[in-house]
């Protein structure tokens, strides 16, 4: 094999190509868990009353409590999901293992969380390239991650890519 053969992308990367994968549905939303999380996030600082003030949230725009746009429903799962496949993150002809890193991500928000709010999460791979860098032969593979509550409107689309090499 030459180099300009080296490849670390697999067939089972190009057979889940754009597939979305089985979707997974976090526990209903309560009110707890988002003032929680708020009260977290912004520590040490009182986090803005639309995160746990009922009284106060039912006058604002939002008529009620929201989540901030950061909460993150699937944070304490009872169970943990599998993780990708190991030919979906790659492999290396060589047979050693990849090391990888975050290539960082974007976030696009739609509508917001709310108590009572039951969120799916389904994810694909969009798609990927390779290229010689100071770290050699390197992956970059792009994913998306897309959550939608029970009445089917967006809540969040996430591209990220994960570098591997």
């Amino acid at each position: 094999m030459t180099d300009s053969d080296l490849t670390y992308v697999t067939p089972e990367m190009h057979a889940a190509q754009g597939r979305w994968n089985d979707a997974r549905t976090a526990p209903p939303i309560t009110g707890t868990d988002i003032k929680r999380w708020a009260m977290a996030t912004f520590y040490p600082e009182k986090p803005p009353r639309i995160f746990w003030d009922v009284e106060y949230a039912a006058t604002t725009q939002w008529g009620g409590i929201v989540a901030p746009p950061d909460f993150n429903p699937f944070a304490w799962p009872l169970e943990r999901p599998k993780p990708a496949a190991p030919g979906l993150m790659g492999a290396r002809p060589d047979g050693k293992a990849m090391t990888g890193m975050n290539g960082g991500q974007t976030d696009t928000y739609g509508v917001r969380m709310r108590p009572g709010d039951v969120v799916s999460e389904r994810r694909r791979l969009v798609d990927w390239w390779e290229r010689e860098g100071r770290l050699g032969h390197t992956l970059y593979v792009r994913n998306e991650i897309e959550w939608r509550n029970q009445d089917a409107e967006l809540v969040r689309t996430r591209l990220s890519i994960g570098i591997r090499y």
